[in-house]
């Protein structure tokens, strides 16, 4: 049906129609369940990155110093501004089936510039291994009844185990997307289903209260909380503020929209292969406006009704157990102790159960953010190579995975090194600092690409200007924490 010029530097776009989400999906009719069931997927991806560094660390951290008003209306406003960027960035991969980090490579000057310096970004802003390090240590006192001792060695190796068993999944799986969606619906359902009966048993309905209000109550933030610190909460909220886009690639793989054309990088167990190279959109005609309308709806239910729902919920349940917990322990938490405060906190008002429980439902949200971390760095270096590389797909013989499972692997090792650097709380905020980073890029390129979709892919004027709030918003933070990192924060509370 033609090609579809789009950008610089990168071959065209293919035309093809869009396909009827009952046939990627393999059902006759896309009722209630079978939404549920199907298309429901990449947001829980994204959620169970979501519900984790952000949420069990930086929040309840940020709270349980320094209350909820002033720290909560940040949360809510990162979380809307988030969303919609979310939804735009799959908007892209939707409209041409081509993963975000090499959509990239068609913004001037082009692919040279964009696609290794966006690549180099987000293993920049997650090679510090917080995330792991953290899981880590709630690992090591679910084993040992206790919180790890300063400097102890022990839970870097569970931090590296958790790694292993990161790369046995995607190992073991046909279809990794599918793979880690399976593991996301166990694993954050756990959370929230276990989070929701732990507050309603023991947190007061005055903090239940005072966390909602909190939410919705524009106020200054509180004296004493710098910049940096609000800028960590607001870059891992819901997901990683500018970088978003890194998890974005697997509504391409879950067959979105010109997805189904493109396909997926498939686990050691699946076939292997079929992954294209080159995007392909779709004509603008009545037939393909209607199909187009279908998927975006999808796409609204996946990203608002799950992914923004859950990230608000995985939000609020930890920060006002961790408000509880801080009045329970008369302290406040430390960068240091605060992956394990809240379960030493139940354990000396409600017992030994109630340490376990915390625990578990803390390893289960770092796990959870480490599955999705690790594994989208290792994707977004196998789709740029994959496809700005003639020299690799030959070397590989076009199966990405002969690419992703050794990279997969010298990332494990890097990180294992890294591990012994910092603080996991300090490293989780260097992190969310960098991907405040990413709001000050990405979104601009955004607006150039999706203006230059097929008519029916394109967004209405307002998306523009959400997407500059994104850019003023997160890219103040991250100002903020270059000048704190070099002398004196330009903000001060």
């Amino acid at each position: 049906m033609g090609d579809y010029p789009l950008g610089v530097s990168r071959p065209p776009l293919g035309v093809r129609d869009l396909p009827e989400p009952e046939q990627v999906f393999g059902v006759p009719r896309l009722g209630p369940w079978q939404v549920v069931k199907f298309a429901i997927g990449p947001s829980l991806i994204a959620l169970g990155i979501s519900i984790g560094s952000g949420e069990w660390l930086l929040g309840p951290q940020a709270v349980g110093q320094f209350g909820f008003v002033g720290v909560g209306w940040v949360i809510l406003v990162s979380a809307v501004l988030q969303t919609f960027y979310n939804v735009e960035c799959a908007r892209t991969v939707m409209a041409t089936g081509e993963a975000p980090v090499v959509a990239w490579g068609r913004v001037p000057p082009g692919v040279w510039l964009w696609v290794p310096l966006s690549v180099f970004v987000v293993i920049f802003a997650f090679i510090a291994g917080g995330w792991a390090a953290s899981a880590g240590q709630g690992v090591y006192a679910l084993v040992h009844g206790e919180p790890p001792p300063a400097g102890a060695e022990e839970p870097r190796l569970w931090a590296i185990a958790l790694l292993v068993l990161v790369f046995l999944l995607t190992a073991s799986a046909r279809r990794i997307s599918r793979t880690l969606e399976l593991a996301n619906w166990v694993m954050v359902g756990s959370i929230l289903v276990a989070l929701l009966i732990v507050d309603l048993l023991v947190v007061p309905w005055e903090i239940w209260w005072e966390g909602i209000r909190g939410l919705v109550t524009p106020a200054a933030p509180p004296a004493g909380i710098t910049a940096t610190q609000l800028g960590g909460l607001a870059g891992f909220t819901a997901l990683v503020s500018g970088l978003n886009w890194y998890v974005m690639g697997h509504y391409r793989d879950k067959g979105y929209g010109m997805g189904y054309h493109t396909g997926f990088i498939s686990g050691l167990r699946g076939g292997g292969g079929g992954l294209r190279d080159v995007g392909v959109t779709f004509p603008d005609d009545d037939l393909n406006r209607g199909r187009w309308r279908r998927w975006y709806r999808l796409l609204l239910l996946d990203m608002w009704g799950v992914f923004f729902v859950g990230a608000m919920l995985g939000m609020l349940l930890p920060t006002i157990l961790m408000a509880y917990a801080v009045q329970l322990a008369g302290e406040r938490p430390t960068a240091a102790n605060v992956p394990t405060f809240v379960a030493a906190a139940l354990d000396e008002s409600y017992g030994r159960g109630a340490f376990y429980v915390a625990l578990a439902v803390g390893v289960l949200i770092l796990f959870s953010t480490q599955l999705g971390i690790f594994e989208g760095m290792v994707r977004v270096a196998t789709d740029a190579a994959h496809a700005t590389s003639p020299r690799l797909r030959r070397l590989v013989e076009g199966d990405p995975r002969r690419f992703y499972y050794p990279f997969m692997l010298t990332l494990l090792v890097v990180i294992a090194v890294v591990l012994h650097l910092a603080l996991p709380v300090n490293l989780v905020q260097w992190s969310a600092n960098m991907s405040n980073l990413g709001a000050l890029i990405y979104p601009f390129l955004l607006m150039y690409l999706n203006s230059r979709l097929p008519r029916p892919a394109r967004p209405r004027p307002w998306h523009y200007v959400l997407l500059v709030a994104n850019v003023l918003f997160f890219g103040f933070f991250f100002v903020n924490f270059v000048a704190d990192l070099v002398g004196d924060p330009l903000v001060t509370f």
